[in-house]
């Protein structure tokens, strides 16, 4: 082995070692002062153990307001031992829970230091003993996040679709009422189509982004050719560029191939191009670029658009977003596109990433972990087998 190789080996041992030694000394001294603090009467014997086994924050705090014992997660919200309570909310539940009765109440507040996120909690405080009230707290944030998404969705959802169904009605009504006229139930019915594909086209958004949503994993994964995704996604998207006018190009490494759903991808790299020719002014050129990165496969679709504000690219994967609202009016957009792309690529353990600046354009990028290629089968195995296949049946 190199002197190198044995120098670096023996600075990981040396880290992996003081590390050990540090949380054995941690401990230890951790378990010196809880035993000191029961043997003096400070904390009920056995409770401090039962801190230290909880997931959740947790304090016990003695009559002058003193937090003496916490569980290991309590720093988190800045409860430290040897201090006071550090938000007004739970040092007035827990002096309400001093007369007997367990109080609970649902608080909002702030973790202060470097970190100024607000925090949605529960927290409960009862009485343990004469001297000792015991506070429990559970973070809802997530919770709380959860069920915003849910009901912006339904709310988004509602509203998305009574644009595309409340046309249709009015058109459908315009037919009828021009019966004789022959040219103008070609217009309606010309825009009764263009209603009725929108809709289409919403639901059938609405359906993919939920199915990536509730499947825990990939049901069709095979060996996929990245070649084979950008092609098919810059041939799907041809005619709208045309359209545009907006020249359309693919460039990069070739032959990579990545682990996954050939169809969920093309239709992730197609939404992020149809994405950035829709934003995209005529003249100007939309390209997709591959290449392999240290294990990893990046697609980057790049335009000249017209950008996303930085207060806007946290938010341009969220369902229904639109940075631009009348623009996407304009082009049709439903805001599930970026979702949907953002949904495909953590299913086969990737990432996508932003980068934009307004007047300048954009650019999304795909990254996905790369694979090996797959060992094709050689003409002459294929023809071999073929043989045996038939000898198989003339025998039969």
């Amino acid at each position: 082995m190199a002197p190198t190789q044995l120098a670096l080996l023996s600075l990981l041992l040396g880290v992996i070692i003081g590390t050990g030694a540090s949380l054995i000394v941690f401990t230890a001294i951790r378990a010196r002062e809880r035993a000191a603090r029961e043997a003096a009467g400070l904390v009920p014997a056995g409770i401090t153990s039962v801190l230290d086994a909880m997931d959740d924050p947790a304090a016990l705090v003695d009559a002058s307001g003193l937090v003496v014992a916490t569980s290991p997660s309590a720093p988190w919200l800045g409860i430290e031992t040897d201090a006071p309570l550090p938000h007004d909310g739970l040092r007035e539940l827990v002096r309400a829970a001093r007369s007997g009765a367990t109080e609970t109440t649902n608080l909002r507040l702030v973790r202060g230091g470097m970190s100024s996120d607000s925090r949605l909690i529960a927290a409960r405080a009862t009485r343990v003993s004469d001297r000792h009230t015991l506070l429990l707290v559970r973070d809802l944030s997530e919770q709380e996040r959860l069920e915003q998404m849910r009901h912006d969705f339904i709310a988004n959802t509602s509203h998305e679709l009574k644009t595309p169904v409340g046309a249709v009605m009015l058109l459908a009504e315009a037919i009828d009422m021009a019966a004789d006229d022959p040219a103008q139930v070609r217009a309606f019915t010309a825009r009764l189509s263009a209603e009725a594909e929108r809709l289409s086209r919403l639901t059938g958004r609405i359906m993919n982004l939920s199915r990536l949503q509730a499947a825990d994993e990939l049901t069709s994964v095979g060996d996929v050719a990245i070649d084979e995704v950008v092609a098919a996604a810059v041939e799907a998207s041809a005619v709208q560029a045309e359209s545009a006018g907006v020249d359309l190009a693919r460039g990069g490494d070739r032959g990579l191939f990545v682990r996954g759903d050939q169809q969920i991808l093309k239709e992730a790299v197609g939404n992020l191009i149809a994405n950035a020719i829709a934003y995209s002014p005529r003249g100007s050129h939309v390209g997709v670029g591959v290449r392999a990165v240290g294990g990893v496969v990046e697609i980057a679709v790049t335009d000249q658009g017209i950008g996303i504000a930085e207060a806007d690219q946290q938010r341009v994967f969220e369902r229904f977003y639109r940075a631009d609202q009348a623009r996407s009016r304009r082009t049709g957009g439903s805001g599930l596109g970026l979702s949907i792309v953002k949904h495909a690529v953590s299913r086969h353990g990737g990432e996508i990433r932003l980068w934009s600046q307004p007047d300048r354009g954009s650019t999304f990028t795909v990254r996905l972990p790369l694979s090996e290629a797959p060992v094709l089968e050689s003409s002459l195995a294929k023809t071999a087998r073929g043989k045996n296949s038939m000898k198989k049946k003339g025998r039969e």
